[in-house]
């Protein structure tokens, strides 16, 4: 079993630092402020950080969806225009647009792309956010409607014409017109309902950075569901990093995101935490439940994130070499996909592509070649083929305090 590495495209903008320069308390959603000196989420930025992630032969970039985001579809529809190998894990809600468009639309990326999308099912846990967008219902029914959603999306790929009638879903005749290749489906979540859903229709179960005897608890729970189901499914993990080539380089850059918290901006977004349907986040949560002096809650798993931002709050953190071991562990678990991100987002995909990628490929962990073995291609200088035209000077940013 071999495992393959994801980057991620911060489509809400990027900084230095978790929340950026411009927070206010309670803003851990929110756009980058190019006044703060952040950085926009606009092509030309989100183009360097997909170049980059295909260059360092990362083979997909997760790309989030929600309030304060880009659309997801459009941003990364626009981005496989500048790359040529880089997949994108395009993260969207069921139950906000039809199973048979969803197709349709899922249907035409694959053409225009050229067999480059993946998807990301992601049900929502706050029930705030799910109202901004006029879904009412709550979390155990979302679970019910994205299976029968799951299930009429791949009906009309591939049994068209294809009819269903459900309590949330019912199609007549849907059916995609010269269907390409299906994209894989990507699901997490940590409710019941969220790995019954998994089992029955996701290709690559996600789990967030949780201590590896959790990951493997979880892990073995899904495994057994989906063997009910006559199902075989693929294992990843959503994670932060900070790599560097000493330890203690990699802890000064931690210890710095989290250096300058407003402890209100902490207890707010705990609070907002606490109180979250999504049991994922309340397992997150309580990793550190905002105790700032105890966030190493593994060997170089890191909890700082979590204290203001949701989602995702935890960072492997260390020298190349500790990722890489972390990483070997993780795989021995069962999990072989990895989607990371830091920040920013591309200095970060540097450190890891450059110093803990090559680890892993001496291994023989990695799947594949991929970009970063390549060969400058023909005529173009090496220096180029490396960083390309729009990442010019990433050498001096990586210079740069972190």
């Amino acid at each position: 079993m071999t495992i393959t590495l994801h980057w991620f495209l911060p489509t809400t903008g990027d900084s230095r630092g978790i929340l950026g320069a411009g927070a206010k308390v309670g803003a851990h959603h929110r756009r980058a402020d190019p006044a703060a000196g952040e950085r926009p989420p606009d092509v030309d930025y989100l183009a360097q950080i997909a170049r980059s992630a295909e260059q360092l032969g990362f083979e997909g970039a997760l790309t989030p969806t929600g309030t304060w985001c880009e659309d997801a579809w459009i941003a990364t529809a626009a981005l496989t225009q500048v790359t040529q190998r880089l997949k994108f894990l395009v993260a969207f809600r069921p139950g906000l647009l039809s199973p048979t468009l969803a197709a349709q639309m899922a249907a035409t990326f694959q053409r225009v792309s050229r067999g480059r999308l993946l998807l990301n099912v992601v049900v929502g846990g706050d029930e705030v956010e799910q109202a901004r967008f006029g879904d009412f219902i709550d979390k155990d029914e979302r679970y019910a409607r994205a299976d029968e959603f799951l299930a009429a999306v791949r009906g009309a790929w591939h049994d068209a014409p294809y009819d269903q009638e459900g309590k949330y879903i019912t199609v007549k005749g849907a059916e995609v017109v010269e269907p390409p290749p299906f994209p894989g489906i990507y699901l997490g979540g940590s409710s019941p309902p969220a790995l019954r859903v998994a089992a029955r229709h996701a290709d690559v179960y996600l789990t967030w950075g949780e201590p590896p005897e959790a990951v493997a608890e979880k892990v073995a729970r899904v495994r057994d569901i989906a063997a009910q189901e006559g199902r075989q499914l693929k294992y990843g993990i959503r994670l932060h990093v900070i790599a560097r080539e000493t330890a203690d380089e990699a802890w000064a850059v931690a210890n710095r995101l989290i250096a300058d918290l407003d402890p209100e901006a902490i207890a707010h977004a705990q609070h907002v935490q606490r109180h979250s349907q999504s049991e994922g986040q309340r397992r997150m949560t309580a990793l550190h439940d905002g105790d700032t002096n105890n966030l190493e809650i593994a060997p170089n798993l890191w909890a700082g994130v979590g204290l203001v931002r949701g989602g995702a709050g935890t960072a492997l953190v260390g020298s190349y070499a500790e990722v890489a071991d972390r990483i070997t562990e993780l795989h021995d678990l069962g999990i072989e996909e990895y989607i990371f991100s830091g920040y920013p987002h591309l200095e970060e995909a540097y450190h890891l592509g450059e110093g803990v990628r090559p680890l892993l490929a001496a291994l023989g962990l990695l799947a594949g070649a991929g970009a970063a073995d390549a060969a400058p291609p023909q005529g173009q200088p090496e220096g180029e083929a490396r960083f390309g035209v729009v990442e010019r000077g990433v050498a001096e940013t990586l210079a740069q305090p972190s």
